[in-house]
C-alpha cells in the first residue's frame, strides 16, 4: 500500500509540472505571435532597431516612450524602448520586417544609404536641388544628415515636407545644427568657406554611424545614389574614406604646381564627394608628420591646422589631402566620372572615364550653377531645379536639357556636353518605370 502511494504521489507530480510546461510554451508563443506589436508609439511613425552596418541592432521592445529629441539628446542616444518623437524626424519614414524562425522573431531592413551635407549662407535653393537629384533617380531609401545654420532649418523642413508623397517616402532626414569644438569654433568655421570644415568633425558627431556620404551643396547626382555607396564593398581592409583626383593632368593641376604642404598622390583629391567608413576613421591612429606617435581622429585635426593654417588655401581639403599624404593605404580613389567639375573640360576633355561611361556625380564649384562662366554646368542644374516630380522625364527634363546644351557649344565644356546626358539617359529609363508602376 506505501509502495502504490508513493507511485501515485509522483505521477501527480510530473502531471503538475507537465501542465505547468504546456502553460509557460503557451504563453510564450502568445507573445511572438505578432513581432510588431507594441512597437508603435501612439499617433508615431513605426520604431524600429537602430543599426549600423556591420553591427547588431537592437531587440524589438513591446513599449515605446515619447523623449525630446535635440542637438543634445541626440536620437542615436536615446534608450532602445525610446522613439525619440517630437522633433524635425518626427515625420522620417521608418519600417522594419519581421521573420519568425523555429518559432524566434527577428528583425531585418536594409541599412539606407546616408547622405550627409552641410549649408550656411545662401545655400538652401542649391541644397534643395542636389537632394532633388538624390531623391529623383534614387531606388534605395535614402536618409538626409542636414547640417545647416540656424536659420536655414525652417527652410529646409518646410520645403521637404512639401514634397509629393510618392518622393517623401524615399527618404527621412535629420537636421543638426553647425557645431564646432569650443575651443576653436572660430577658426573652423572661417576656414576657406563657412562651415565647409564640419565635414571633417562628421565621424565625431554622428558616433553611431557608421559609414556616410558626404557632399558639397552644389553637387547634383545623375545616377542613383546607391551606385557610389557601393564602392564601400570594394574597400579593403586598411581603405577608410574614398574620393576623385582633384585633377586627371598634371600639367595643368593645381596641387602638383602651388601647394606648400604635401597631399595626396600625384595630383591631391577633391573632398567634394567623400565617402567614408566612419568607424575605420574613429578607430585609426594616424600617421603624421607633427609627432612619432600617432594620433586618433579628434586629437590629430587641430594640431594639423595649428602646423599648415598659413599654408594651406582649400581649407579642409587641404587638411585631408595632408592626412591622406601620411596614410596613403586608407584612402581608395574613385575615377572622376564621380566627380566631374569644371576643371575637367575647361581648358579642353580631360577625364577619360567620363568621355567613355558619361558624368555620374557633377559638382558645379566656382558657383559655375548661377553665372554664365560654364552654361552647360548651369543648364544641368536649371533642368533637374525646374523639373516637376512625377512629370514625364523625357519631355520635361531630357529634352528641354538637350535643347539648352546645344547653345554652350562656344565653350568647352559646352563642346563635350553628350557626356553630361550619357547616363542621365540611362537614369531616366529607370524614372519612367517608377513613374508607370505608381500610375
Amino acid at each position: 500500500m506505501r509502495r502504490y502511494l508513493r507511485f501515485l504521489f509522483a505521477c501527480v507530480i510530473l502531471l503538475f509540472f507537465s501542465v505547468l510546461y504546456v502553460f509557460n510554451q503557451l504563453a510564450s508563443s502568445l507573445e511572438t505571435v505578432n513581432p510588431l506589436a507594441g512597437s508603435r508609439a501612439e499617433g508615431g511613425p513605426p520604431h524600429y532597431a537602430r543599426k549600423a552596418a556591420g553591427r547588431e541592432g537592437h531587440d524589438w521592445r513591446d513599449r515605446c516612450k515619447s523623449m525630446s529629441v535635440t542637438h543634445w539628446n541626440p536620437y542615436w542616444r536615446l534608450p532602445p524602448d525610446v522613439c525619440g518623437m517630437n522633433c524635425y524626424m518626427e515625420s522620417a519614414r521608418r519600417y522594419a520586417a519581421g521573420q519568425t524562425l523555429s518559432g524566434v522573431s527577428h528583425v531585418a531592413r536594409v541599412e539606407p544609404v546616408r547622405l550627409a551635407v552641410v549649408a550656411c549662407g545662401p545655400r538652401l535653393e542649391e541644397t534643395l536641388t542636389m537632394l532633388k537629384s538624390a531623391v529623383i533617380f534614387s531606388q534605395r531609401e535614402l536618409h538626409f544628415h542636414i547640417f545647416a545654420e540656424d536659420d536655414l532649418h525652417s527652410g529646409f523642413k518646410d520645403s521637404l515636407e512639401s514634397w509629393p508623397v510618392r518622393f517623401r517616402s524615399k527618404f527621412n532626414y535629420t537636421i543638426y545644427p553647425i557645431t564646432f569644438p569650443s575651443d576653436n569654433a572660430k577658426e573652423w568655421k572661417k576656414l576657406f568657406k563657412p562651415c565647409a570644415s564640419q565635414r571633417l568633425f562628421l565621424p565625431l558627431i554622428l558616433d553611431e554611424v557608421d559609414s556616410l556620404l558626404y557632399v558639397d551643396t552644389d553637387i547634383l547626382f545623375l545616377q542613383p545614389v546607391e551606385e557610389i555607396w557601393e564602392f564601400l564593398s570594394k574597400f579593403n581592409g586598411s581603405h577608410m574614406a574614398a574620393m576623385a583626383p582633384e585633377h586627371e593632368e598634371p600639367r595643368i593641376a593645381w596641387y602638383n604646381r602651388f601647394a606648400r604642404h604635401p597631399y595626396y598622390g600625384k595630383t591631391g583629391v577633391n573632398s567634394g564627394v567623400m565617402l567614408m567608413n566612419m568607424t575605420r576613421i574613429r578607430a585609426r591612429h594616424f600617421k603624421n608628420d607633427m609627432t612619432p606617435v600617432h594620433l586618433r581622429w579628434k586629437g590629430l585635426l587641430m594640431p594639423l591646422l595649428q602646423k599648415y593654417k598659413l599654408n594651406i588655401t582649400w581649407g579642409d581639403q587641404d587638411l585631408l589631402n595632408i592626412i591622406f599624404h601620411h596614410n596613403p593605404e586608407g584612402l581608395f580613389v574613385f575615377p572622376c566620372l564621380w566627380n566631374y567639375r569644371p576643371d575637367h573640360c575647361i581648358y579642353g576633355s580631360n577625364c577619360a572615364s567620363a568621355e567613355q561611361y558619361g558624368v555620374y556625380i557633377l559638382h558645379g564649384n566656382r558657383g559655375v550653377y548661377h553665372d554664365d562662366k560654364q552654361p552647360a554646368f548651369r543648364a544641368v542644374y536649371d533642368a533637374i531645379q525646374k523639373y516637376p516630380f512625377g512629370e514625364d522625364p523625357v519631355s520635361s527634363l531630357l529634352q528641354p536639357l538637350e535643347e539648352k546644351l546645344k547653345t554652350t557649344t562656344h565653350t568647352y565644356c559646352g563642346r563635350s556636353s553628350h557626356i553630361f546626358t550619357k547616363k542621365l539617359r540611362e537614369s531616366i529609363r529607370y524614372i519612367q518605370k517608377d513613374n508607370h508602376n505608381a500610375r
